[in-house]
């Protein structure tokens, strides 16, 4: 049977959504056909918007690039597996070792929260967004996970980051106040460190980590794919928009093999 191929990746645009800093994305026409003969358009933002890859360096001093990561992490077997979460939802140990396909050592894997559904420019999907335990951050790096994918806000929980009483932080003072009245804590007991999983994933174990992660998700998953996700050779860089394909064998029979 002929492969199937599935793009996992929100559409880069004017005005797409974007997470809750600053600066944004930018997009101006400088040449016109009619005008000029040509069409062009000029870029200004970001790299960390749309589905994008952090390089450790976007968390950690003196740590690497984009252009630094090894070419054998972008691309190889893994699986899409379904996660379901609500508003505010913990990917859990428990939830990566019972994921069908079931993680192997390795592989390349995209976590679908649900989340990708609600992607726009609102509270639902970047404030009460889903994100990974810390410790399952750890799970993954010590199961030698090549590369991980989230089909939502970031690598980390959104409580996790400046939106509340972390780093820079905190850009949106009522989510403190709005946890507080769902649960009867401060997200600083159940979140106390700033983008845990980011440092364990990027720098401790090496892991790119994909953000946004959208397209035909739902599509791609519950299978074994082979996957693609090739940043810029930017040397210095912080991060890269990618563009992520997932490739699946219909017999499940195909595996590639990559070597570090």
């Amino acid at each position: 049977m002929a492969l199937k191929f599935y793009d996992l990746t929100h559409a880069f645009h004017q005005f797409m959504p974007e997470w809750p800093s600053s600066p944004g994305v930018n997009l101006s026409v400088s040449k016109y056909h009619a005008r000029d003969g040509v069409f062009e358009i000029n870029w200004d933002g970001i790299m960390h918007r749309g589905t994008h890859m952090d390089a450790a360096l976007h968390v950690t001093e003196n740590t690497p690039d984009v252009a630094e990561i090894p070419l054998w992490r972008l691309c190889g077997t893994g699986v899409v597996v379904s996660i379901p979460k609500e508003k505010w939802g913990l990917v859990t140990i428990d939830d990566l070792e019972n994921a069908t396909p079931a993680i192997e050592e390795g592989d390349i894997v995209m976590i679908n929260t649900g989340f990708h559904r609600k992607w726009g420019d609102n509270d639902d999907y970047f404030s009460y967004g889903a994100g990974i335990d810390p410790e399952a951050a750890k799970w993954l790096v010590e199961r030698k996970i090549k590369l991980v994918g989230f089909g939502h806000q970031a690598n980390d929980h959104p409580l996790a980051t400046k939106l509340v009483d972390h780093g820079l932080g905190p850009t949106h003072p009522h989510l403190i106040e709005e946890y507080k009245r769902e649960t009867g804590r401060d997200p600083k007991e159940d979140f106390p460190e700033w983008e845990p999983a980011h440092k364990t994933l990027l720098v401790d174990g090496g892991v790119p980590g994909i953000e946004n992660v959208g397209g035909e998700l739902d599509e791609a998953s519950g299978q074994r794919c082979f996957f693609l996700a090739l940043p810029w050779r930017w040397e210095g860089g912080d991060g890269s928009g990618v563009r992520i394909f997932a490739i699946v064998d219909p017999d499940q029979e195909f595996r590639f093999e990559t070597g570090d």
